[in-house]
């Protein structure tokens, strides 16, 4: 059974309307360079200071170094993980394992502009990235028989690997990872599961948490 890592919340999103005036986004914004058109909170700090739930928003070198740890593990190389990720904007992607992250944020930061814009990533035989046109909920209601475990420093300290993936479990574990750096989930995925798991006595970035679940799977399950 392949494990089906969900990374949520995400900030990922568009330069919102609202602020493509202020001087921090006209400096550098360009209808031509995809890359300039993504929220980044390095580069836009003071326009997003009146955005709504701004701290979960302009991250998406977060996302970007989940996917690295994500797409480069054993795991996903032996063709046994599942990647799906989720916007703060509620948009859907499911990632090809196939897909080649380029390492260098800001071609990384073009192709998600580019993804946000045309909805898709893909090639002549097919996608690198594809939309989910379902909700987040239903999404993960039709993969059957499976266990949900949603991550947070916030939840039970669950300290044996083996507790957490059973081997000689039938299940489809279902992992899910927030893709943000401050905040607490929002209600789309707290009304998931109301029961969250932490895997360290120690607050995590995201990316170290996607880490940690991956190869505590791979022992369990012996992908080497």
């Amino acid at each position: 059974m392949p494990l089906i890592l969900f990374l949520v919340d995400c900030g990922l999103e568009l330069i919102p309307k609202g602020i493509r005036t202020h001087s921090s986004v006209k400096r550098n914004l360009n209808s031509k360079n995809y890359t300039s058109q993504l929220l980044d909170n390095a580069l836009h700090h003071s326009a997003m200071k009146k955005l709504r739930n701004k701290e979960k928003r302009g991250r998406p070198d977060i996302l970007h170094l989940c996917l690295l740890n994500a797409l480069g593990s054993p795991l996903n190389k032996a063709g046994k993980l599942e990647i799906y990720f989720h916007t703060v904007k509620n948009r859907i992607f499911k990632v090809n394992p196939e897909i080649r992250i380029t390492k260098n944020f800001n071609r990384f930061k073009g192709l998600m502009a580019k993804l946000l814009i045309d909805g898709e990533i893909r090639i002549k035989f097919g996608y690198l990235i594809s939309p989910v046109r379902k909700s987040l909920q239903n999404t993960i209601n039709q993969i059957r028989d499976s266990k949900i475990n949603l991550f947070s420093h916030r939840g039970t300290f669950i300290k044996n690997y083996e507790t957490l993936f059973p081997s000689e479990s039938n299940k489809n574990q279902i992992c899910i990872v927030g893709g943000f750096q401050k905040g607490s989930f929002s209600k789309t995925i707290s009304n998931i599961s109301n029961k969250l798991i932490s895997i360290s006595q120690y607050p995590l970035n995201a990316w170290n948490v996607v880490n940690r679940v991956l190869s505590y799977y791979e022992i369990t399950h012996e992908v080497y």
